[in-house]
């Protein structure tokens, strides 16, 4: 399974590319607020961006930006607004982080084996209830020792025009050890999540 698309999606997709730039444009306009958003709602939105966020992601080479598209998603669709800013979130794992990931564990001695990657892809509406594009998070499982006071993960965020962002790992890792055990790991909303 490379990426999964809803029925509700699959919906979307033919409806939008059917459609002329104007109605297309004018489809990818939302009226009521992302917090009201329901699953059509959001399949919508995303088919709406989900081209220009991969597109942004690799525009200046990004080793990560540019590949987590080969990745495998770990959700059925994107999940409703929540952590990082409350944006709308879809993560992919590379192929060492796929399987123990969609484990969803909840277990103190849980840990993700080196050398996984989970790539976030994020989004959002402007006031006029337009797309609006957000970082990929990035989280890097490495060896011990490598970084220890961050869990030994390393995090990393691409703008949505491919440029890396400069972040703190102590200010992505405040946030991210309130899972402990989970191995720092959020995961997507129990509504998307594949079924074990």
């Amino acid at each position: 399974m490379k990426f999964v698309w809803s029925a509700a999606a699959g919906v979307a997709l033919a409806l939008v590319g059917g459609l002329t730039s104007a109605h297309a444009e004018e489809a990818c306009t939302f009226e009521i607020s992302i917090d009201d958003f329901e699953d059509a709602d959001v399949d919508r939105l995303y088919k709406c961006i989900s081209d220009d966020l991969a597109e942004g992601y690799a525009a200046q080479d990004n080793e990560v930006g540019s590949v987590y598209r080969d990745w495998q998603v770990t959700a059925t669709r994107a999940a409703a607004p929540g952590a990082h800013s409350n944006r709308m979130l879809l993560t992919f794992a590379n192929e060492t982080a796929y399987e123990p990931y969609v484990q969803y564990t909840s277990d103190e001695s849980f840990v993700m084996p080196v050398g996984s990657v989970l790539a976030k892809e994020s989004f959002s509406l402007t006031k006029k209830g337009k797309p609006r594009r957000g970082p990929l998070f990035v989280m890097t499982k490495v060896a011990a020792g490598e970084a220890d006071e961050f869990g030994n993960w390393v995090y990393a965020a691409v703008q949505p025009k491919g440029k890396v962002m400069k972040i703190k790992q102590s200010f992505c890792h405040d946030c991210h050890v309130a899972f402990s055990d989970q191995d720092s790991l959020g995961y997507p909303d129990t509504d998307v999540r594949f079924e074990n």
